[in-house]
């Protein structure tokens, strides 16, 4: 069993594991006591057949991984989310960062893509809500910033964007968890 921190952000690649261990602590939390709760927050969005077979993919896994776990998708108002959500019997995680911020910079309708000031100030309201939590929060997200710098003043932007709403996060969470090939790597435990 995985000891559930107050605030945890686990990070890794793609496949790395960083859903497998959320789900591992939404179970054992459940798991630990009677009348607790474990809510998912789902940030991704169906633009293509590709997503939605991958969502429903997660879905039936996470369904028979962590049965009693409720999902709730909020692909833009993850900081309203949290507020809503979380109380003292329940953990919530959210899955992933890195699509929220695709939300908000990349849409479907490039004209609602956010400036840069708006998506600092979301980040920013997302920690306050982290630290303001009543119950435990894990969250989950991609560390793209170690391969080579990409292509396209977008993409370089995008990949700024998110190192700093990690950097965020990992500063605002107890612990912050690095997930390689499956493993989990502490990189910060204040709890």
């Amino acid at each position: 069993m995985v000891e559930v921190a107050r605030t945890e952000f686990i990070l890794g690649g793609q496949r790395s594991g960083k859903s497998r261990r959320a789900e591992l602590l939404a179970r054992d939390w459940l798991a630990s006591a009677s009348g607790r709760r474990a809510v998912m927050v789902a940030t991704g969005q169906a633009w293509d057949e590709e997503m939605r077979e991958r969502i429903a993919r997660h879905q039936a896994d996470r369904a028979a991984r962590v049965p009693g776990m409720v999902t709730v998708e909020e692909p833009l108002a993850l900081a309203d989310a949290l507020r809503q959500h979380s109380d003292g019997h329940t953990l919530i995680v959210v899955d992933c960062l890195t699509l929220w911020l695709t939300n908000l910079m990349m849409p479907a309708d490039p004209a609602q893509a956010l400036a840069e000031s708006a998506v600092i100030a979301a980040g920013e309201a997302l920690c306050a809500a982290i630290a303001e939590a009543p119950g435990p929060v894990v969250l989950v997200g991609n560390e793209i910033g170690l391969g080579v710098i990409p292509m396209g003043r977008e993409v370089r932007a995008f990949v700024d964007a998110l190192g700093r709403l990690n950097q965020q996060v990992a500063a605002t969470c107890g612990r912050v968890t690095l997930m390689a090939a499956g493993l989990p790597l502490t990189l910060k435990d204040a709890v």
